[in-house]
């Protein structure tokens, strides 16, 4: 397997490092073959390059079997004519990654503020309230006046649908129940016709139920009884604010995995930003990103019916659990390690004997 990996900013390439330890040693045990290609994006190719993102890095992207994309520091980008283009929606929209897939669950030995849970939110990745990347030219919001704004959101059948399905086939290899989330009584067309869709694309798929919950309910009910979800789908904006939520209440958002999919390409990345504040410090949790780059491996092997990438990710995922029962984690998850350490006791945890 041949992967791109692009550290980016901030916190990205510590964790990064402490990730690519993590699958060389799930390489050499699974026998997966893995090179690892890494390029410069973000602040890093802006002051080499001139741009953010080099549009090279596209092809390089297509040409290999996955993308591993470090956080950035989206917020500073804010000029294309600059070459500040923000990679994460230049990979999600160049490489029509519309479904971003965020598993969150709670681990024995981590205290979590809410009761024991295991779901996975399923966001529409391409269009909906995201104003850069849901127009072919240009951006989605207008300033009116220099007192007035006006942001559209996008709402396509072909994304309702896709994402639907998305949705249930994961829910036939879990649980078989699929949540809806909407603000259909309000975004009554917008909504309305993702819920329909939501519906009749469920209706195809015989033995999976199908609940309905309005998005602001649906934080409520995330907190009091998160333990009755398994696959939720939502649109972009709120699948964002959601698996945020569901992230942390596992007990860290640097617990939460996050993969972006599409028909032809798959991008791991990390759920949270590049966290400047504690850069080059050596105490952020990579698991995030470890956790990502196992949901690549799974989705690689799914994809070239490979079982050993399935294993190693499985491998990745029960290795992180097992560690956090015996608190060698980072300290934002009780633990004391920095992120290099973080790493390699994963690396060796992996690798041991059983």
């Amino acid at each position: 397997m041949r992967m791109i990996v692009l550290p980016g900013d901030g916190i990205g390439p510590e964790i990064t490092a402490a990730t690519q330890a993590v699958l060389r040693a799930a390489s050499d045990r699974f026998d997966l073959g893995l090179v690892m290609e890494e390029h410069d994006v973000g602040h890093a190719s802006l002051a080499r390059h001139g741009t953010t993102v080099r549009p090279e890095l596209l092809d390089l992207a297509k040409a290999a079997d996955g993308l591993m994309l470090g956080p950035t520091a989206t917020f500073d980008f804010k000029d294309e004519a600059k070459g500040q283009i923000n990679p994460s929606k230049f990979f999600r929209k160049e490489l029509d990654l519309f479904a971003n897939i965020r598993p969150a669950r709670t681990y024995p030995g981590l205290a979590a503020p809410v009761e024991d849970f295991d779901l996975v939110v399923v966001r529409e990745n391409t269009e909906g309230f995201y104003a850069d990347r849901n127009m072919a030219e240009g951006s989605g919001e207008l300033l009116v006046t220099p007192d007035v704004v006006v942001s559209l959101r996008r709402i396509t059948r072909a994304c309702c649908e896709r994402i639907a399905d998305a949705a249930c086939r994961l829910a036939l290899r879990r649980r078989k129940r699929v949540t809806v989330v909407h603000k259909a009584n309000v975004l009554k067309l917008g909504d309305g016709m993702f819920l329909d869709i939501c519906r009749e694309t469920v209706g195809r798929y015989p033995g999976i139920e199908m609940d309905e919950v309005i998005v602001d309910a649906m934080m409520a009910h995330a907190v009091r009884h998160p333990g009755r979800y398994d696959v939720i789908v939502t649109t972009n904006m709120f699948g964002d604010i959601l698996s945020d939520l569901t992230a942390e209440l596992s007990g860290s958002l640097g617990l939460g995995g996050s993969l972006n999919a599409g028909s032809t390409y798959a991008m791991a990345q990390a759920a949270h930003g590049s966290a400047p504040d504690i850069a080059g410090q050596d105490v952020a949790n990579p698991y995030s990103l470890v956790l990502s780059a196992a949901l690549l491996l799974d989705w690689h092997g799914e994809r070239h019916q490979a079982k050993r990438f399935g294993e190693a990710a499985r491998a990745i995922e029960a290795g992180i659990a097992r560690l956090i029962a015996d608190g060698n984690v980072t300290r934002d998850v009780g633990g004391s390690l920095g992120t290099a350490a973080a790493g390699a006791a994963l690396a060796a945890e992996i690798t041991r004997p059983t």
